[in-house]
């Protein structure tokens, strides 16, 4: 396996890590165990598996190598232009001291999981070993144990996060899949018929990336900050989960109408306005901005290492007193968002690291860092999980948690899954500006007991 340089969005994400502000994704899976010793026979087998999967050998160096003029840019320009091959680029590449032991980490019995894995999210992952962890967290009753897995977001997306833990568990009742025909082989295009197509697209970027860069700027020029969503940087992590009946919240969609996403959404903003409330900030007038990524794989088809995303921004309607016209407004925003594109707008800022030199990530990453508190409020991301369930050595996962980045200068992160016909919210904040996460845990719940009354027959 050879060196291969880490994409724009990559290098952006492994520049703006900072002590206080590490950059890596989470998700804490709970399994049930079937004896005393099953969390660490289930530390021994992730070990075994991680060592067999070539991504988690990969680490992350830095190259300080110049652009290499001599030579033509592969794949064409515009595949030319978007690969790091300046100044202050980084690259993964195989780690010869690879051991998968300095990863898997077996802990003492743990009394409360979430409480564990906040103070394990706030550590930075070790930037000169394979940017992952594996975590196991034994239960003190013996019934059951947790893993937290660890990604840095240079290493991973979601998407590709969710394929390289699954790499290392088991189906447990995997659907039969049939093979599809095969595509049309297609040889590749004279270059004088490549041509004019690339120069379309080159144009078309720039315009994109325009119009992205205006709608950033009327966005910050906008901000109506919240002030408990806002915070200097402690270095601290809470962690909290939530865990909802997926058929609760189809009875809310059908309801209303919209989609299963919409209604989450409008979940997170009543429970934003309930714990706003009590505090004692006055959720009157509120409409924190939400990030909203978007992936841009393609279903079925290769995942490639590192990330693929875009994104929507929307004001939550924390300010609005009626549950239903919440949920109004967040479908109409979010309809507006997708008649729009993941490709425009201020939410599709991650496309702009396209269009950055490498030594602009490096040199530029504190700055753009400081300036997500302006961009956006809150982050609430969706972790798609499969639709059948996971082992561990025989040990079912009954629930998991996925964990967001957050970011600097911001309070708290929200991302969402669903798994084997439940909801699972994790939350992820600073310590010490929320030390009351678990209440906006519970006023997640209650939100959905609010939509389910107001939408009864």
């Amino acid at each position: 396996m050879t060196s291969d340089p880490l994409a724009p969005l990559d290098l952006a994400f492994w520049n703006i890590e900072s002590a206080d502000h590490p950059m890596h994704l989470g998700a804490l899976g709970i399994f049930s165990a079937h004896s005393p010793t099953a969390a660490a026979h289930a530390a021994d087998l992730l070990a075994a598996r991680a060592a067999a999967v070539p991504g988690l050998r990969m680490r992350i160096r830095d190259t300080w190598r110049p652009l290499d003029l001599r030579h033509p840019l592969p794949r064409g320009l515009r595949d030319g232009l978007r690969r790091p091959l300046g100044l202050g680029g980084a690259a993964r590449e195989p780690d010869p001291c690879f051991d998968p032991l300095h990863h898997v980490r077996l802990h003492a019995p743990a009394r409360d999981f979430q409480a564990a894995s906040g103070r394990l999210m706030q550590r930075p992952l070790e930037r000169n070993r394979p940017p992952w962890e594996a975590h196991v967290l034994p239960g003190e009753a013996g019934d059951r144990f947790a893993v937290l897995f660890k990604f840095h977001h240079a290493l991973a997306d979601g998407l590709r996060a969710l394929s390289l833990a699954a790499a290392i568990l088991d189906p447990m009742d995997l659907p039969e899949r049939r093979p599809r025909p095969a595509a049309p082989a297609r040889g590749p295009l004279p270059d004088v018929r490549r041509l004019p197509r690339l120069v379309r697209g080159a144009l078309a970027d720039v315009g994109r990336a325009l119009d992205i860069g205006a709608s950033v700027a009327r966005s910050t020029l906008t901000t109506r900050p919240v002030p408990a969503l806002t915070a200097e940087p402690t270095g601290t992590r809470r962690t909290a989960g939530v865990v909802l009946d997926i058929d609760d919240v189809h009875l809310v969609r059908k309801a209303v109408g919209g989609t299963v996403n919409d209604v989450l959404i409008a979940v997170v903003a009543g429970a934003l306005r309930t714990w706003l409330d009590e505090r004692g900030d006055s959720s009157a007038g509120a409409a924190p901005r939400a990030l909203i990524p978007v992936s841009r794989r393609r279903p079925r088809t290769a995942h490639p290492q590192g990330n693929r995303l875009s994104g929507y921004l929307m004001e939550l309607p924390v300010g609005v007193a009626d549950p239903l016209r919440r949920l109004a407004a967040v479908r109409t925003a979010m309809d507006r968002n997708k008649d729009a594109g993941p490709d425009r707008g201020a939410g599709a800022v991650a496309l702009l690291a396209d269009h950055v030199p490498a030594l602009g990530h490096r040199l530029g990453g504190p700055l753009v860092a400081q300036a997500a508190r302006l961009w956006f409020d809150i982050l609430v991301t969706s972790v798609p999980l499969p639709g059948f369930g996971l082992r561990l050595g025989g040990h079912p996962l009954t629930a998991v948690y996925p964990f967001a980045p957050l970011a600097p200068g911001q309070s708290l992160a929200i991302a969402v899954s669903t798994y084997r016909g439940h909801v699972h919210y994790g939350l992820v904040a600073d310590a010490r500006a929320v030390p009351d996460l678990n209440r906006l845990a519970r006023a997640l719940s209650e939100e959905v007991e609010t939509l389910l009354t107001v939408c009864a027959p």
